[in-house]
């Protein structure tokens, strides 16, 4: 099996063509021919993942958040970025990123995997991109009962797995429809109060941004790594059914830049 057989499978799930301009995602280190010994999945590609990659005999990550976003000038480990990418030549470990066309797919994406964690019904985008309602951004869509504002935070804990979540006041009808974006989805707050969500689970909001919930929704900030930790394991299903005898492993390591003290 190929980087190729690998990258051909994902992107006929998420299209590549379907990545936001500003984007990266694709095959960053490697070669498509070469042989596959195994996959690592994980959320980010890190020096910390190149090396558990090689010592579980694995050739590729496989990750969400491409490494390199901007054109790198110089390789002389001056940063994070540099020494990855530095390392991953060096142990000749490639690196495959599936970013935003991940997020923009309906079925089998990143939002999906979040709606399904949440239990929601009634799936539908919320902001689509085409007709078939199967290329958007987002997601909404229903609890099977109502809850009022403490139980569903804590429920929205228990089932994303969270220490600590960040969120406007609670509006005054219980929380049904709950409108929802990994990573940072501000840029949807307008689509969620649209779709009549009373909340709106996201992340990446700065203080002024939770001001436009303004009575309308209660913004869930979950935080960015914790909206999308599970794409690590959705991405290693994909694989491990495509390729069910084939060495497809999740990270055991904890990418996450941010700590909390509580």
């Amino acid at each position: 099996m190929t980087i190729k057989d690998i990258t051909d499978h994902l992107e006929s799930i998420a299209p590549a063509q379907l990545q936001e301009s500003y984007d990266n995602a694709g095959l960053i280190v490697g070669h498509p021919t070469t042989e596959v010994t195994g996959v690592l999945t994980s959320l980010d590609c890190t020096e910390a993942s190149i090396a558990e990659a090689k010592a579980r005999g694995c050739n590729i990550v496989v990750a969400h958040h491409p490494i390199v976003f901007r054109g790198l000038k110089r390789f002389n480990g001056s940063n994070y970025v540099e020494r990855t990418v530095i390392k991953a030549i060096r142990e000749d470990v490639a690196i495959y990123a599936i970013h935003t066309n991940l997020d923009n797919v309906r079925h089998r994406g990143v939002n999906e995997r979040i709606a399904q964690r949440l239990g929601l019904q009634n799936l539908r985008l919320l902001k689509p991109k085409n007709e078939e309602g199967t290329v958007g951004s987002g997601m909404v869509g229903e609890l099977s009962a109502p809850l009022d504002a403490d139980t569903w935070l804590a429920y929205l804990k228990n089932k994303m797995e969270l220490r600590v979540i960040k969120h406007t006041a609670p509006v005054a009808e219980p929380v049904v429809t709950v409108a929802l974006c990994g990573g940072a989805g501000g840029f949807l707050l307008n689509d969620a109060k649209a779709a009549g969500a009373q909340a709106f689970v996201t992340s990446d909001y700065k203080y002024h941004e939770f001001f436009d919930a303004d009575g309308d929704l209660m913004i869930c900030d979950i935080g960015h790594y914790e909206s999308e930790r599970f794409t690590t394991q959705l991405l290693a299903e994909l694989l491990r059914k495509k390729f069910p005898t084939f060495a497809v492993l999740c990270t055991e390591i904890t990418t996450n830049p941010v700590h909390y003290f509580l």
